[in-house]
């Protein structure tokens, strides 16, 4: 499961830049996520300077 509590993210598109599968964009509305990509590895939770990220990681 993959979560980004949008009042916390910067839209700062560091998450976008660590993503092994390209699953994570940086839109101007915020981030998109496909889940079909997603591997829930949590990269993207780990770099995230607020911590809007979660992640149930499944690696």
């Amino acid at each position: 499961m993959w979560e980004i509590d949008r009042k916390k993210c910067l839209r700062c598109g560091a998450c976008v830049g660590v993503c092994p599968k390209l699953a994570l964009e940086l839109k101007e509305s915020g981030i998109n996520h496909d889940e079909k990509l997603c591997i829930e590895c949590g990269l993207c939770k780990r770099i995230c300077p607020m911590g809007a990220i979660k992640v149930e990681e499944g690696m």
